[in-house]
C-alpha cells in the first residue's frame, strides 16, 4: 500500500529483457532498501530484487508490461518513486495500491495563474470510477480530480508537485499511468450485477399515481 506522496525522482540507468521480465536498474538516493520489499515506480508496484548504495533493481513481468508503459522506458527515463507505507506513518495522500488501471493520454496542458491544468483522456470503461474532487493517482502521484471531462478528467498541479515529481514533464500527447481510487473500484464491482439486471428489465414504470 502507498499514499501517492512521492519520495524521490529516480533515473533509469538500464532497462533490459531478462528471464525475470523487463529488468530496470534505477538510480535513487535510498540507502536501506531490502530485497523483496515493494516500491512504486511511476505508480506501478514492483519488487526490489537487488540494491546497493544509490541504486536498486526491479523487474516487470508480462502482465505488468501489458497495462503500463514500463516496456517503453529506456536509459535516463525519470520516474516517481515511493516506498511502501509504514503502519505508523501519516496517510497524507490517499490509499494507493500501486496497481495501474490504465494508461491515459494527455490531451491538453494549460498554465493558469499558479496552477498547471492537465487534461487526461481515459478509456471509456474507466469513466465511472472518478468523481469530482475525488482521488486519482497519476504516475503514482496522489491528486484530486479538478474537473470531469467528456473523455476523461482534469487535474491541477501546484508548484510543489511540479518541482518534486515528473508530472511537469507531461505535454499534450504524453501518456501517464492512472490508478483509480480502490474504494470506487469495489463499489462499481458490487453494483454492476444490479445495474445489469435493471437494464435487462427495461424502464421502470411507476403506477402509484394512476387511478
Amino acid at each position: 500500500m502507498f499514499t501517492g506522496l512521492i519520495e524521490h525522482v529516480g533515473i533509469v540507468e538500464r532497462a533490459r529483457d531478462t528471464a525475470a521480465g523487463r529488468e530496470l536498474r534505477i538510480r535513487a538516493p535510498f540507502s536501506d532498501l531490502v530485497d523483496g520489499e515493494s516500491i512504486a515506480v511511476n505508480g506501478a508496484c514492483l519488487t526490489v530484487r537487488r540494491s546497493g548504495p544509490g541504486w536498486f533493481e526491479a523487474a516487470a513481468v508480462v502482465t505488468t508490461l501489458e497495462r503500463t508503459m514500463i516496456g517503453d522506458w529506456s536509459e535516463d527515463t525519470r520516474v516517481n518513486l515511493e516506498r511502501a507505507l509504514r503502519a505508523d506513518a501519516r496517510l497524507g495522500g490517499h490509499m494507493v495500491q500501486g496497481h495501474v488501471d490504465c494508461v491515459a493520454t494527455i490531451s491538453s496542458r494549460e498554465e493558469r495563474a499558479d496552477t498547471l491544468l492537465i487534461d487526461l483522456e481515459l478509456p471509456a470503461a474507466f469513466f465511472p470510477l472518478f468523481v469530482l474532487h475525488g482521488s486519482v493517482a497519476v504516475d503514482g502521484v496522489s491528486l484530486t480530480v479538478n474537473d470531469l471531462r467528456p473523455r476523461g478528467l482534469q487535474v491541477a498541479l501546484i508548484e510543489y508537485t511540479l518541482r518534486e515529481t515528473t508530472l511537469g514533464d507531461l505535454r499534450a500527447g504524453s501518456r501517464a499511468h492512472v490508478e483509480a481510487d480502490v474504494i470506487a473500484k469495489h463499489v462499481k464491482r458490487l453494483l454492476d450485477p444490479y445495474l445489469r439486471d435493471n437494464a435487462a428489465m427495461g424502464p421502470v414504470v411507476d403506477f402509484s399515481l394512476e387511478h
